[in-house]
């Protein structure tokens, strides 16, 4: 691939166009706010300058409602060799696409697994999606050629292909992506007009649960717009387990104890069925997950001090296999989770309190 066009210069698409142009490719971008694909140029995204001629590949990263309007244009005035599109749901599309009656031969749906709570071209980076999942979505259609070039963008990329059918995909993501965003979005809600008393409790648990509520508003719209069957399909499901736990809580308040016990019962129920869940999601590098130990580590809040501890790791011999950082608040100080392995951390430990950590046991 030497040229690409990128329609829709926002955080997938300028941040894909960063990849390209880094690794040497000719990338001319477009948007419907030519504001805004200026400043993806000036980011170094490539040229907001249209294209003399058909570019090899052209990656259509406009919101799930417009994609097959954007692609029809792109696909009947020659735009490209070969076309793709980077929308969060794949059926859809393509089945307007169809309904147009263009040749789909030079078309493959793809959806790249990453992403960021903001949202526009300062929000980019090249390196946005190496190592992730990159789906896509070939059919007995498709062109060998344009197949390739996918193939080739996500290599610039140094994200992760992922072959699947577009329908089993939008089922997918209903379940690991817009389904968990809606019900974070539903607990953040219950903080909006919590006691101030109670939202300075907050800690590491409501933040994990809640920190993809953040994302734009009208950006998810679009999204659940384009696959509200199988959102609500889940959510009736969710609703379901809701149900019966507010019927175990509201048993564990009665006075009878057989009651109490079928409440413990259905809470237990409940709890064992999330572990069970839980331990499905892919661990380090997309690998079965791992139990780690945490080496608990307080910190001042101050410039370079986690610098300093991954540096004293480092001379440690041990590796931190995730961290995670816990603000103490009302104070300008935090604890530091480092996770390593069990067998490592009473290495660790030892370690960091020898070059004066305070390790919290």
């Amino acid at each position: 691939m030497r040229t690409a066009l990128v329609v829709g210069t926002g955080l997938i698409g300028t941040s894909a166009a960063l990849a390209l142009a880094g690794r040497g490719v000719t990338v001319h971008l477009a948007d419907h706010d030519p504001e805004q694909a200026r400043t993806a140029a000036a980011l170094g995204a490539g040229t907001d300058e249209a294209p003399e001629g058909p570019v090899d590949l052209a990656i259509v990263a406009a919101p799930p409602a417009h994609v097959a309007g954007v692609l029809a244009d792109a696909m009947r005035r020659g735009a490209a060799r070969g076309y793709i599109d980077v929308a969060s749901v794949k059926g859809g599309p393509r089945r307007e696409l169809e309904a147009l009656g263009l040749d789909l031969s030079s078309y493959i749906g793809t959806h790249p697994m990453s992403g960021r709570e903001k949202s526009g071209p300062l929000a980019a980076s090249g390196d946005l999606f190496e190592g992730r999942p990159w789906v896509l979505t070939p059919t007995r259609d498709t062109d060998t050629e344009v197949l390739n070039l996918a193939l080739e963008l996500v290599s610039h990329c140094r994200a992760v292909p992922v072959v699947m059918d577009a329908d089993a995909h939008d089922r997918a993501v209903a379940l690991v992506s817009h389904m968990p965003h809606l019900v974070s979005s539903m607990v953040a809600a219950r903080l909006e007009h919590a006691e101030e008393a109670a939202v300075r409790l907050c800690g590491q648990g409501i933040r994990d649960v809640t920190r993809i509520a953040a994302s734009d508003p009208g950006m998810w719209i679009d999204i659940l717009s384009a696959n509200p069957g199988p959102v609500a399909d889940l959510l009736t499901d969710v609703a379901g387990d809701l149900e019966e736990t507010v019927r175990a809580l509201r048993a564990l308040q009665s006075a009878d104890e057989a009651k109490r016990l079928e409440g413990t019962s259905g809470i237990e129920h409940m709890l064992r069925r999330g572990n069970a869940g839980q331990v499905r999601v892919p661990g380090k590098h997309g690998s079965a997950p791992r139990v780690y130990e945490v080496v608990a580590v307080l910190i001042d809040d101050q410039p370079g001090q986690l610098a300093r501890i991954f540096a004293d790791a480092g001379r440690a011999g041990v590796n931190i296999e995730d961290v995670r950082i816990e603000h103490a608040t009302g104070q300008q100080a935090g604890l530091v989770q480092l996770m390593v392995e069990p067998s490592a951390a009473p290495v660790l430990a030892a370690s960091l309190r020898e070059r004066g950590w305070a390790i919290r046991q």
